[in-house]
């Protein structure tokens, strides 16, 4: 019996084993992904061009909405105790 009683697949059951193997990226999305870069890769030399003629205050509004894609975001700790932690980011 290939599903359960409630009628859910038991875990490890593959229906259609002619199917893409698990960790194939989707076609679909590969070939998205190589558009969304080959776009970004010419617009990229006009950015410079268009950052220039923004105010200071746009520019640093633009910077802000990229610092998440360079840093990484930082949590607070709140601890009720007078023990030391230290927290490590990934990089």
């Amino acid at each position: 019996m290939v599903r359960n009683k409630n009628g859910t697949v038991k875990k490890g059951t593959v229906l259609n084993p002619k199917g893409r193997p698990k960790g194939t990226p989707n076609k679909t999305t590969a070939e998205l992904k190589e558009l969304i870069k080959t776009f970004v890769e010419s617009e990229i030399e006009e950015a410079e061009n268009l950052l220039i003629e923004l105010t200071p205050k746009e520019r640093l509004d633009i910077l802000c909405k990229l610092l998440p894609y360079v840093l990484p975001k930082q949590t607070e700790l709140i601890s009720d105790s007078d023990r030391t932690v230290t927290i490590n980011f990934k990089e």
